[in-house]
């Protein structure tokens, strides 16, 4: 079995790199972020994240996880990703969702939320063809090009690694046309093993021939104490989604003590997996002590299955 890559959310806002520069001493092959504009409680850009954790850091890759493509102009969002590359001297992989849970971000941004996968799917031909071509025309629904070249282009060519985010079958079909990976959440490992049947059903009806990295995201609660582990995972996740998780927390998380955490996260890679982003699911004041102990007591028994 191919070796597994694990990755962690940054998730406090105010200590982008400090926790950047903790990630990768702790062995963490990514760092991720992701980004609402509006959502239930205070969230970040992770552009921006990602940004200033790349000047805080030589080795880890750097991951959106995930970027709401249909709130950003196409040939922007080209141009910030290529950016970000260069930056971090080729370290990102572009995460890709189009959203959805909160209709007034969408509202306030000016943008359909009826429209987000056709603009994602738009702007993904986009932006593939600035990272790699010149002089680029194109007329869509959403983007005119009148031919123009995007300099400097990303440091990864033809462009960095496109991760496709979702659930639905729309988001499958996404990444079977154009995602180097596949980033589901909220997926139980019988979830993970279905879909990447799906994404191989699909890439064969399009003449694929390169495989799709399976990946996931997930989010945990580690803690010494079973029980507290999976409350701390349901207490979060309840008040980051606003419902209950109290039924919820044990199918689409990894919580409990390390042993519990060794086991459900074998099942995912069991079910395909080989880049796990993990995001701490407990309290801000936990996060640090969270990540550790999934770093040197649980991941170790996972990473060469």
């Amino acid at each position: 079995m191919n070796n597994v890559e694990f990755g962690i959310g940054l998730r406090r806002l105010d200590s982008v790199a400090a926790d950047a520069r903790n990630a990768e001493e702790l062995g963490y092959e990514f760092i991720s972020a992701g980004e609402h504009v509006f959502f239930h409680g205070p969230t970040g850009n992770g552009l921006i994240s990602l940004s200033a954790a790349a000047g805080a850091t030589t080795r880890i890759k750097l991951m959106s996880s995930i970027t709401l493509v249909p709130l950003y102009p196409a040939a922007l969002l080209a141009k910030q990703v290529a950016a970000l590359d260069l930056l971090s001297d080729g370290r990102f992989h572009f995460g890709v969702g189009v959203g959805g849970e909160f209709d007034k971000e969408f509202e306030a941004c000016g943008v359909k939320v009826s429209e987000r996968g056709a603009r994602t799917d738009e702007a993904l031909r986009v932006m593939k063809r600035l990272w790699s071509e010149d002089d680029v025309f194109f007329e869509g629904r959403f983007t005119q090009l009148p031919g123009v070249t995007l300099s400097p282009k990303p440091v990864q060519q033809p462009h960095p690694p496109v991760w496709i985010s979702g659930r639905s079958e729309a988001a499958k079909r996404r990444c079977a046309l154009y995602g180097n990976g596949w980033l589901p959440y909220m997926y139980t490992p019988e979830h993970l093993a279905s879909s990447l049947q799906t994404i191989d059903g699909f890439a064969k009806e399009a003449g694929r021939s390169e495989p799709v990295i399976p990946g996931l995201f997930i989010f945990f609660a580690v803690h010494e104490d079973r029980d507290q582990g999976t409350k701390m995972a349901i207490d979060r996740l309840s008040v980051q989604y606003n419902q209950d998780f109290s039924k919820l927390a044990g199918r689409y998380a990894v919580s409990g003590n390390p042993q519990d955490c060794i086991d459900r996260l074998k099942e995912y890679v069991q079910s395909g997996a080989r880049t796990i982003i993990l995001n701490s699911a407990c309290p801000s004041d936990y996060t640090t002590e969270n990540e550790r102990l999934m770093a040197n007591e649980v991941l170790p028994a996972l990473r060469e299955l």
